[in-house]
């Protein structure tokens, strides 16, 4: 009794940090928010404020469609890296305990492989939405949270992005050879425990797809909208820059 008292006193304290930080982190944004619409924009044009929306998001876009897309994008970037489903996760395990550590490595690193031969699909998708943005759109977003512009995107795109992704996830688990090794991983480890294990690996490695490419579209917006060295054309320093004002 003792011990549990001692050890779970730093837990509630620590659970009760988390959430003041979390609290204080949340006023703070929506000050930001506030102090962003109290810009004064009117020495920017509405093409202004769009064109530099959609050279954010497209910098964005092709620089996270182009790292991505490359050997080792998906695996190596732990940002994004695509990891077991939960229904997996006891699956990886026992084949490690077993001995099988090897074979458990080589199936996630297939799924990160189908991901990064994915993704390149969402480009003609991306830039539809980006060039469909409305002068009301552009000055909402613009005026948003760190975030806005992606999350526009996200509502335009994640729909269509899921249709495109996953036949060519579903191709490109058999390209590379992740759906026989997951069949026979599986296979495994429903013969040594009995039991009877099913998991869509298709549906799973695109939504995580999907939320690799938005995450890296993210971190760049966020990026140009906080430190001025992101703001690499004459457009984004200057409407970017008069919001920092």
């Amino acid at each position: 009794m003792l011990a549990c008292v001692l050890g779970c006193v730093p837990l509630r304290a620590q659970s009760i940090f988390d959430r003041v930080k979390e609290v204080v982190a949340g006023d703070q944004d929506n000050k930001n928010t506030t102090d962003r619409k109290n810009v004064d924009l009117t020495g920017l044009s509405t093409g202004e404020m769009s064109g530099a929306l959609k050279e954010a998001l497209n910098i964005g876009v092709k620089e996270g469609i182009t790292k991505l897309g490359a050997e080792d994008g998906f695996f190596k970037n732990e940002l994004v890296k695509v990891l077991l489903p939960e229904k997996l996760r006891k699956v990886d395990a026992a084949l490690r305990g077993i001995g099988l550590g090897s074979l458990a490595d080589q199936g996630l690193l297939l799924l990160n492989r189908a991901a990064e031969d994915a993704v390149q699909e969402g480009v003609p998708i991306f830039a539809n939405a980006i060039t469909s943005m409305t002068f009301d759109d552009a000055k909402n977003i613009l005026l948003g949270d760190s975030i806005a512009a992606t999350n526009y995107l996200k509502d335009k795109t994640t729909a269509q992005l899921f249709s495109a992704f996953k036949p060519k996830v579903a191709g490109s688990l058999g390209k590379v050879g992740a759906d026989r090794i997951w069949e026979q991983i599986i296979s495994k480890y429903n013969g040594l425990t009995r039991q009877n294990i099913e998991t869509d690996l298709n549906t799973y490695v695109t939504q995580e797809t999907i939320n690799g490419v938005f995450k890296m579209v993210a971190e760049k917006e966020s990026n140009i909208r906080s430190n001025s060295i992101f703001r690499t054309t004459s457009l984004l320093k200057k409407v970017f820059g008069a919001v920092d004002k």
